[in-house]
């Protein structure tokens, strides 16, 4: 068993820039990209082991062919994935669809809940999640009339602060954030409101308000996080959320940690510094950026350096 380092996919977006660049010296395929879809067996973009026994191969060919590596665990697809955002302009106001909707009338994908790492953010930048309504009835008066200035829940960032966004939240992120974000396998998106932007063919994009009102719980729910520090040395373990969905964490490594993988497999991305991961004699230098699964059975694994990582693994 080894660690699988994978290959991270970009995505242009009418909201994109150039932070993933800027901040991790990705090579992205325009100046309006705005996602890394760093840890993904979606088909929408599937990533590539880049070293090893299984260089070449894709997250969803490990998954269907090898799922030992994963501890047999008992789902049809790869169930999370791992993002990272750069909202270099504010993103539509949305809303995704929780498993049970999904499997009935989105040819059984999964549903989408997910959260957020705020890595770096402009100064008093703001994401909206959750809404004032009281009654459907009145969030479908406040959508048709576009009163969002009453309707919508506005927030203050800063960077380090984690959210979570549950299946049937409105939500949006705004202009100049970049975020880390840890969600079901999917790839559903009902939009609310687009600020009435026009793509690079000069068509607005669609809306989904039908779908979106179907899903949108009222009234809105408390998501609430209160994480947990746990301190080994100068090291620290903060449990940010344990969900049906996933179980998110950072670690914040300064000296020697040594760790036993005791999940069905973890996800674990460095957002910040360098360090060396050594498991069953191999040892790998790590750095900001890096992406990679943590396989069952790999047993005891020590990090050295001076980095930060959001670590995540399903339920269990």
């Amino acid at each position: 068993m080894q660690p699988l380092f994978l290959e991270p996919i970009f995505k242009d977006r009418i909201w994109g820039g150039t932070a993933l660049y800027d901040r991790f010296g990705y090579q992205i395929p325009s100046k309006k990209t705005g996602e890394c879809w760093a840890i993904s067996g979606h088909p929408n973009g599937e990533s590539i082991v880049k070293a090893g026994t299984y260089k070449g191969r894709t997250l969803s060919d490990l998954w269907i062919n090898n799922r030992e590596l994963f501890g047999n665990y008992p789902s049809p697809v790869f169930p999370l994935l791992t993002k990272i955002l750069d909202a270099n302009a504010d993103l539509s106001v949305q809303v995704h669809p929780d498993d049970e909707y999904a499997t009935k009338y989105v040819n059984g994908e999964l549903g989408k809940a997910e959260c957020w790492y705020i890595i770096d953010c402009k100064e008093n930048a703001e994401l909206i999640l959750g809404h004032f309504a009281n009654s459907k009835k009145e969030l479908a008066e406040g959508v048709k009339k576009g009163q969002w200035d009453q309707l919508l829940n506005r927030m203050t960032v800063k960077p380090g602060d984690f959210f979570y966004v549950p299946s049937g939240t409105i939500h949006a992120l705004c202009e100049g954030i970049l975020v880390l974000e840890t969600q079901q396998s999917s790839d559903i998106t009902y939009r609310v409101y687009d600020y009435d932007r026009k793509d690079r063919n000069g068509k607005k994009r669609d809306l989904h308000l039908e779908k979106a009102l179907e899903v949108i719980h009222v009234p809105s729910i408390e998501n609430k996080i209160k994480p947990i520090v746990k301190k080994q040395g100068k090291n620290s373990i903060i449990t940010y959320i344990q969900t049906r969905e996933f179980s998110v964490y950072k670690w914040e490594i300064h000296e020697e940690f040594k760790m036993v993988q005791d999940q069905p497999f973890q996800l674990v991305s460095l957002i910040n510094g360098t360090g060396m991961l050594t498991a069953n004699g191999e040892t790998y230098t790590i750095q900001k950026g890096d992406h990679f699964i943590l396989p069952a059975q790999i047993g005891v694994i020590t990090f050295k350096g001076d980095f930060e990582t959001i670590v995540s693994h399903p339920k269990t």
